[in-house]
């Protein structure tokens, strides 16, 4: 069809092509041109016409999308690539790991503009029903983590890619977070020393009293060198890596924040620390030509860096070990993570500022730290009431029995003086 008869056909930007009907509009790109934009497939000309009017008010608000029939599926890889530039290859994988597992499978067919809140929602629940492995129920925190995913990607394809003029994840029914682990199975300080008790007799016992003693990441520890810490009279450790596993390979990269911090040690930690290079030093004499060369603090016991697993299954079975040794005064089980949650916790109770809390564990804003141990600081926030009336009270009797003196003295004195 020749462009005349085309333009003879036109009428207010609808054209009938074949057996549907297209509509055109002129829509201002980020350069300012005003450019032709084509859309087709409408099986009527009222389904165009109605189409073309939503687009004209589109156009004018600035919130036009171009027509796309690419599917969930074909957008997300697409979107973790370009994402890549801003993220960790451990948060890569695990990103991409929530769509192949979950995301794609439920919602990958669905067109991404024919996306809506309720396609969402029924993934949810299959998810939460029968989503983990061999169909067993998902944990809701699993769910949580594929709404994050879910929800950053169509955020892009508004914002980014201006493939959607909304969006559909944020209008979904988000699923329930589950309880926080370290309420329910958080120690105390007596059970920690327990504990570190019987980690002592480990050759990684320094790796578990760093850990409840400074609060850093399984991560962060694994990747320190000898070079990072300073055992002299004011003990510190300098935190600017980490270690993960990425397809079953060891990776060391940044913080999960990006930036390094210095975190202060107690004396008694450096001190085992001291005596961890001097076994590690006959470790290496004993190994010889066998020991592989570095400078990582945790080592396995020819010298390579240990896996971030190790620590974690050690745990258990230290906890374990001390159960059964002291079988009246058993250990709740708890994670390698969470010594990090119970450094902060117990810095908290003792009345530490959260703004030297969250420096200590790195976080980027102390607004995280308030979020994460709220409980705690509730906890504390009941009984300030009470201390701040418990410390006026004693103002004011004191206050009063002196008034009280003062008047009792004026009295007697003036009785004293009565004729």
């Amino acid at each position: 069809m020749s462009a005349g008869v085309e333009k003879s056909r036109l009428r207010d930007g609808v054209i009938r092509r074949g057996s549907t009907w297209s509509y055109v509009i002129r829509v201002t790109d980020s350069t300012g041109a005003s450019k032709p934009r084509w859309v087709g497939g409408f099986s009527s000309e009222s389904a165009a016409k109605a189409a073309r009017d939503k687009a004209r008010v589109a156009a004018r608000l600035g919130d036009y999308v171009d027509r796309s029939t690419l599917t969930v599926a074909e957008y997300l890889p697409g979107w973790l690539a370009a994402h890549a530039l801003e993220i960790k290859p451990r948060t890569r994988a695990d990103y991409d790991r929530i769509i192949r597992a979950y995301i794609t499978p439920h919602i990958g067919r669905v067109k991404l503009q024919d996306l809506r809140p309720a396609h969402i929602n029924a993934m949810y629940r299959a998810l939460l029903n029968g989503g983990g492995f061999k169909g067993r129920p998902l944990s809701g925190r699993t769910v949580e983590y594929v709404h994050v995913v879910l929800r950053k990607a169509l955020r892009d394809a508004v914002v980014s890619d201006q493939l959607l003029p909304a969006n559909p994840a944020d209008r979904a029914k988000r699923p329930r977070k589950a309880p926080s682990r370290q309420e329910a199975h958080m120690w105390t300080a007596g059970q920690l020393a327990a504990f570190l008790g019987t980690a002592s007799e480990h050759r990684l016992y320094a790796l578990f009293r760093l850990a409840a003693f400074t609060g850093a990441r399984r991560g962060e520890l694994l990747a320190l060198r000898w070079r990072d810490l300073d055992l002299g009279s004011q003990p510190s450790m300098n935190v600017h890596a980490s270690a993960g596993i990425i397809e079953h390979q060891r990776v060391e990269g940044t913080t999960k924040s990006g930036r390094a911090r210095v975190v202060s040690l107690d004396a008694r930690t450096a001190a085992i620390l001291r005596e961890h290079k001097s076994r590690q030093d006959e470790d290496k004499r004993i190994a010889g030509d066998s020991w592989v060369t570095g400078e990582h603090i945790f080592r396995m016991q020819l010298g390579a860096p240990i896996y971030p697993d190790t620590p974690s299954n050690l745990m258990g079975k230290l906890v374990k070990a001390h159960n059964s040794a002291t079988p009246a005064a058993p250990l709740p089980p708890m994670r390698f993570h969470d010594l990090r949650h119970l450094h902060a916790t117990l810095l908290l109770q003792a009345g530490v500022p959260v703004h030297v809390v969250a420096a200590r564990l790195g976080h980027t804003d102390s607004s995280v730290t308030l979020r994460v141990y709220a409980h705690v600081l509730s906890d504390q926030a009941s009984g300030a009431a009470s201390k701040f009336a418990e410390a006026m009270g004693e103002r004011v009797s004191k206050s009063v029995s002196k008034t009280g003196q003062k008047r009792s003295g004026k009295q007697g004195k003036k009785r004293t003086n009565a004729p």
